[in-house]
Protein backbone atom coordinates (compact mmCIF):
# COMPACT_ATOMS: atom_id res chain seq x y z
CA UNK A 1 0.00 0.00 0.00
CA UNK A 2 1.11 3.82 -1.13
CA UNK A 3 0.96 6.28 1.43
CA UNK A 4 2.06 9.78 0.48
CA UNK A 5 3.13 12.70 3.15
CA UNK A 6 3.88 16.44 2.14
CA UNK A 7 6.73 18.10 4.18
CA UNK A 8 9.48 21.00 4.27
CA UNK A 9 11.39 18.38 6.59
CA UNK A 10 14.76 17.49 5.26
CA UNK A 11 14.69 15.11 7.74
CA UNK A 12 11.38 13.73 6.76
CA UNK A 13 12.85 13.94 3.34
CA UNK A 14 15.69 11.73 4.32
CA UNK A 15 13.65 8.95 4.99
CA UNK A 16 14.89 5.53 3.69
CA UNK A 17 13.30 3.96 0.21
CA UNK A 18 11.36 7.56 -0.16
CA UNK A 19 9.95 8.66 -3.35
CA UNK A 20 10.53 12.46 -3.82
CA UNK A 21 8.36 14.45 -5.87
CA UNK A 22 8.86 17.95 -7.20
CA UNK A 23 5.62 19.47 -8.04
CA UNK A 24 6.33 22.86 -9.55
CA UNK A 25 5.60 25.30 -12.46
CA UNK A 26 6.78 22.54 -14.90
CA UNK A 27 4.67 19.76 -13.37
CA UNK A 28 5.70 16.83 -11.07
CA UNK A 29 9.11 15.34 -11.50
CA UNK A 30 11.02 12.87 -9.35
CA UNK A 31 13.81 14.41 -7.43
CA UNK A 32 16.88 12.92 -5.16
CA UNK A 33 16.97 14.00 -2.14
CA UNK A 34 20.00 15.90 -2.37
CA UNK A 35 18.57 18.01 -5.19
CA UNK A 36 16.23 19.36 -2.98
CA UNK A 37 16.34 22.63 -2.23
CA UNK A 38 15.40 22.08 1.31
CA UNK A 39 18.54 19.43 1.56
CA UNK A 40 20.87 22.18 0.82
CA UNK A 41 19.43 25.41 2.28
CA UNK A 42 19.95 22.89 5.87
CA UNK A 43 23.19 21.71 4.13
CA UNK A 44 24.78 25.70 3.90
CA UNK A 45 22.92 26.87 6.92
CA UNK A 46 25.17 24.11 8.86
CA UNK A 47 28.09 24.59 7.04
CA UNK A 48 28.02 27.97 7.90
CA UNK A 49 25.61 30.13 10.35
CA UNK A 50 27.23 32.63 10.46
CA UNK A 51 26.81 33.28 7.12
CA UNK A 52 23.05 33.33 7.52
CA UNK A 53 22.86 35.28 10.83
CA UNK A 54 24.80 38.09 9.37
CA UNK A 55 22.41 38.73 6.59
CA UNK A 56 19.37 37.91 9.18
CA UNK A 57 21.00 40.26 11.78
CA UNK A 58 21.91 42.84 9.58
CA UNK A 59 21.60 46.34 10.83
CA UNK A 60 19.46 47.94 7.89
CA UNK A 61 16.76 45.91 6.29
CA UNK A 62 17.20 45.00 2.33
CA UNK A 63 16.03 48.20 0.66
CA UNK A 64 18.00 50.21 3.37
CA UNK A 65 16.31 51.34 5.68
CA UNK A 66 15.76 51.72 9.64
CA UNK A 67 17.44 49.48 11.85
CA UNK A 68 15.61 46.21 12.31
CA UNK A 69 14.47 46.12 15.86
CA UNK A 70 15.48 43.10 17.92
Amino acid sequence: MSQGISTHSPILLAYPGAMLLSLDGSGITRVEYTATEHYRLTRDFLSCPERYFQHLFAPEDEEGGAPRKR
